[in-house]
């Protein structure tokens, strides 16, 4: 009886393509592969989430990754307590080199900061662009480290803030000194309402958890950023 070689040639077929299709991909896109290393300059990918998330376990990987990029910052003192609060790995970023300043000046967790060279480059800049014309040259924030439970509530579970592992932004200042705010202008139908949203959902692409206005009054006048890992998934609201 002669043998059915028709299904093995057709797993053979599809497993040929599937390698070429990993080996183009790591010769001519490697960012888009989950093993290969993060570089801030890369694209923005489907595991650039968890290979931000992973810098938490080595913060000397993450200082590396923010010098190649040419970023300027101070590591910080170890902040212990009270309780669970505290982090290890805090960095100042230096608001007096060209590009976007953040105010109050920006101090968080090292990949808090390493997401946030991603976002500003790959997306709030060609937002600003392609809204206004012009760049964005000022960040506003409602901070990052705060020992807290979330919401303030007492008996939840402590916030990413309480780890410097997440930072709230207030509104954008552009070049001609025009000031957007998510608290005044989220709901704005013209482009500046849609440059926020542009933001907000760039912001997805590159943190594990992203909140607007859109998630609950809480954050009607900001958007809340951190890198908390939850089994793999990100949320988006």
């Amino acid at each position: 009886m002669p043998r059915r070689t028709g299904p093995r040639l057709l797993l053979l077929i599809i497993a040929i393509a599937l390698a070429l299709r990993l080996y183009d991909l790591a010769t001519s896109q490697p960012h888009n592969l989950p093993w290969t290393p993060l570089s801030l300059s890369d694209p923005i990918s489907p595991f650039t989430v968890r290979k931000l998330g992973e810098l938490r376990d080595d913060p000397r990987q993450c200082y590396a990754l923010l010098t190649a990029v040419d970023v300027r910052y101070t590591a910080l003192p170890p902040v212990n307590g009270p309780g669970t609060c505290g982090y290890s790995d805090g960095i100042r970023l230096a608001n007096d080199v060209p590009g976007i300043a953040y105010n109050p000046p920006m101090a968080a967790a090292c990949p808090i900061a390493a997401a946030l060279f991603i976002w500003r480059h790959q997306v709030v800049e060609p937002a600003a662009y392609r809204h206004f014309g012009q760049p964005v040259v000022q960040i506003d924030t409602f901070g990052t480290y705060a020992c807290r439970p979330i919401g303030n509530a007492e008996g939840r579970a402590m916030s990413e803030h309480a780890t410097a592992n997440a930072i709230d932004i207030a509104g954008f200042r552009l070049q001609d000194g025009r000031r957007i705010a998510i608290a005044a202008d989220w709901g704005e139908q013209g482009p500046t309402g849609a440059f926020l949203r542009d933001v907000r959902d760039g912001a997805c692409r590159v943190f594990a958890t992203t909140l607007s206005p859109d998630y609950n009054a809480a954050h009607h006048d900001h958007l809340h950023f951190d890198q908390a890992q939850r089994g793999g998934w990100s949320f988006c609201r």
